[in-house]
Order: C-alpha cells, then sequence, then structure tokens
C-alpha cells in the first residue's frame, strides 16, 4: 500500500509545471513594473545623488583652491607687513642714532659756550678787581708815602702813573718768574 500512494503522489523534486508557467508570469509582471516605473526612478534618485556628490566634491575644491590662494594673500600680506615693520624699526633706530648725535652735538656747543662765557666772566672780573686793587693800592702807597715825606702827594695823574708803572714792574717780574 505503501508503494500505490507513492505512485499517486508526485515526486517532490520535480516541480509542478503549471506553477512554474504561473510564477513565470507574475515574475515577468513584477519584472515589467519594476523595469518601467521603479528603475527609472531609483536610477534618476542615484543619477541626482552622484551628480551632488560630484557638484559637493567640485564645489569643494573650488573652496579649497579659493582658501589657498586666499592663505598665500594672507601669508604674502603678512611677509609684506614684517618687511615693513622691519624697515619702520631700521629707520627709527637711525632716527633715534641721528637724534641722539644731534642731541650730543647741542649739548657739546652749549656747554663750549658756558664754558666760554665762563672764562669771559672771569676775564672781566680778573680785570675789575686788579683795577680796583691798583686803585686800593696806589692810594695806600701815596698815603704811606706822604706819611713818609711828611707831604701830601695828591696829584692824582702822576700817583697814577707812578702807581701804573710800579704794578706793571712788578707784573712784568712775576710773568718773568713763570
Amino acid at each position: 500500500m505503501m508503494y500505490v500512494a507513492a505512485e499517486t503522489a508526485q515526486d517532490p523534486l520535480l516541480p509542478v509545471w503549471p506553477e512554474i508557467v504561473i510564477g513565470l508570469i507574475c515574475f515577468g509582471i513584477v519584472f515589467f513594473v519594476f523595469a518601467k516605473k521603479l528603475l527609472p526612478a531609483i536610477n534618476k534618485a542615484l543619477d541626482e545623488r552622484r551628480e551632488a556628490i560630484e557638484g559637493g566634491i567640485e564645489k569643494a575644491e573650488a573652496a579649497q583652491t579659493e582658501a589657498q590662494s586666499v592663505l598665500e594673500q594672507y601669508k604674502a600680506q603678512l611677509a609684506e607687513a614684517r618687511h615693513e615693520a622691519a624697515r619702520l624699526r631700521q629707520e627709527a633706530q637711525e632716527q633715534g642714532a641721528v637724534i641722539i648725535q644731534e642731541m650730543k652735538a647741542e649739548g657739546q656747543r652749549q656747554r663750549e659756550e658756558i664754558i666760554a662765557a665762563g672764562h669771559t666772566q672771569l676775564e672781566a672780573d680778573r680785570k675789575a678787581a686788579a683795577s680796583a686793587l691798583r686803585q686800593d693800592v696806589g692810594k695806600l702807597a701815596t698815603d704811606l708815602a706822604g706819611k713818609l715825606v711828611g707831604e701830601s702827594l695828591q696829584d692824582h695823574a702822576r700817583q697814577s702813573g707812578t702807581v701804573d708803572r710800579f704794578l706793571d714792574e712788578l707784573e712784568a717780574k712775576a710773568e718773568a718768574a713763570r
């Protein structure tokens, strides 16, 4: 009996032809719907995505190129600014040196003027003191001589000449001794 049931039952390894035909027809319909409706939409989305990615890459490359050129410009400007700062610093140092030299020269000139004025003042004071001393010594000498002689020696012109001659002789002796 089992044998009979096995003959009437179909072999499970062999497909049933009507199911294969219906499966192929359904597969064809699904394939046709996918090919006509879904595949173009998927391809369109993939193309848009690829274009967006490629456009993004191109934009990124353009932005990177622009950023690189801006960076080069900034570097050039920075180098120029550093060069300008160095030039200005050098000029300031040179001007400072010139100003210092001018101030030293001005100070030296003023010092020499002060020394010359001091020498002039000293010479004037020395002459004034010598003149006052001559007069005092002359008066004292005349008074002393008058007391010794017992007469008044008030002749001013003669007195002045005698005193001057005497003091000149003393100065000449002092100069010769040096």
